[in-house]
């Protein structure tokens, strides 16, 4: 946690600014630690641990901005920092559309505690956490002689920062996580080498799934063995809860103030319109309690507050942070999203691939990208084939291909299980008529 003395530091530096020559400024001080032990096979390859320490400027001085940060805290050293950056920004182009959020639109405080930091963090030993580790190991190392190597890992974090501002705000936040891993990889046919990972994170120690990452990424690896590809065509498309953000990730982009202020969206001027089917329910819900993601105010101090992203596959929303609305000439909303969830369905994945007669399971993706300005995409992916509610045989080199609001306009089904130790809580969902190209 930042302590007052740290805080008062970050408050004369503001004061600094303002007493030498800029009209506005925003001061951040961010601490974080961390620490990450892994293992090869059943011998330690890395022990790691950080700390860090950063104080970020962001100065408005006679029309003009420029951002600068230093990780030393010495106030005299932090008082000639300060005037030379000052110093720096009035050689920058003028750039009006520059400067902080309406104080009207601050965080003004009175919430409850988001609960977002255990308390035992610093008490956990070292040993426990290289245990951890080990044992994830040894859940896979010796069960299978097709195994290659097997790479696990525990590592932990701590951040913490403190934010002011000239025209009155003031915040502080701190989060905990912890995450382990494990990563197989198996020899294949000829000269394959699939390798597959499973993994959990938790902001609670106590809530960590430790026990079954091991086992769970050596079954998501065997499966692999085998891999071929099926016959191009359109196909109905399973996306597992593990994966289905890379499909949302383009929207996403695409209704950011900075992609919408330089046109490089393909969602430009589509407030209101349809951007999907009727099951693309999407909402920004920021005050989860002891939640990945969730927060009372974003970078720029703006309060955060429910709102409703995409309802019935119309699009509601756009993300417009400040610079962004003054370049637009439009009122701004909040910066970026913090817990995304998509209204769920009434059923998991395996329920989703039974009333699949024939499609494929997409579990990976390997590489492509998505047209920022259009929407068009193609993605290399693997997975499985689903004959008859069932998965069969694996696939991999293949590419999907399409256009991002015609994918979405193809949504057909929502399962109920999203991965609720993420920020983008997205379960499974099942696309029809997808294009895959293989054979």
């Amino acid at each position: 946690m930042i302590t007052n003395k740290n805080k008062e530091l970050t408050q004369w530096v503001l004061k600094y600014c303002l007493d030498n020559g800029c009209q506005e400024a925003k001061v951040v001080l961010y601490e974080a630690s961390s620490s990450s032990f892994n293992f090869r096979d059943t011998a330690i390859e890395t022990l790691q641990q950080s700390s860090e320490v950063r104080l970020g400027l962001y100065l408005y001085v006679d029309g003009r901005f420029g951002s600068f940060a230093t990780n030393r805290l010495d106030k005299q050293e932090l008082g000639t920092f300060v005037v030379n950056s000052i110093a720096a920004v009035r050689f920058l182009a003028p750039d009006i559309a520059r400067k902080l959020p309406n104080s009207s639109r601050y965080y003004q405080g009175g919430l409850p505690n988001l609960d977002l930091y255990d308390s035992t963090y610093p008490s956990i030993h070292p040993d426990k956490k290289i245990d951890i580790a080990a044992r994830i190991a040894e859940e896979v190392v010796g069960k299978d002689n097709r195994v290659i190597s097997v790479t696990t890992a525990f590592s932990d974090r701590v951040r913490s920062s403190y934010m002011v501002t000239s025209n009155g705000f003031e915040g502080a936040t701190q989060q905990s996580s912890f995450s382990v891993m494990a990563n197989v990889s198996a020899k294949g046919e000829d000269e394959a080498r699939p390798s597959d990972y499973w993994f959990d994170s938790s902001i609670y120690f106590n809530k960590l799934i430790i026990d079954g990452i091991g086992t769970k990424a050596l079954e998501r690896t065997l499966r692999k063995l085998g891999q071929s590809k099926i016959k191009s065509g359109k196909y109905p498309m399973v996306l597992d809860s593990l994966n289905a953000s890379r499909l949302l990730s383009p929207i996403l982009r695409a209704v950011s103030g900075p992609s919408l202020q330089q046109k490089n969206s393909f969602l430009l001027d589509s407030l209101g319109k349809p951007i999907g089917s009727n099951l693309f329910n999407l909402k920004d819900t920021p005050h989860l309690m002891r939640s990945n993601g969730a927060r009372y105010f974003d970078g720029e101090g703006v309060a955060t507050q429910p709102r409703s992203v995409v309802s019935k596959g119309v699009l509601k929303n756009y993300f417009i942070d400040t610079y962004s609305s003054h370049k637009m000439k439009i009122e701004p909303t909040i910066s970026s999203p913090s817990i995304l969830e998509l209204e769920r369905g009434d059923t998991d994945l395996m329920g989703l691939i039974s009333k699949i007669s024939f499609g494929v399971l997409i579990t990976g993706f390997n590489g492509g990208n998505c047209n920022t300005s259009t929407g068009d995409f193609s993605f290399g992916v693997e997975g499985f084939v689903i004959e008859q509610g069932e998965l069969t045989y694996p696939i991999s080199e293949m590419n999907i291909t399409g256009n991002m609001i015609e994918l979405w306009s193809r949504l057909i089904a929502v399962g109920n299980d999203p991965m609720t130790s993420t920020s983008w809580r997205i379960p499974s969902l099942v696309f029809e008529n997808v294009s895959f190209s293989g054979l």
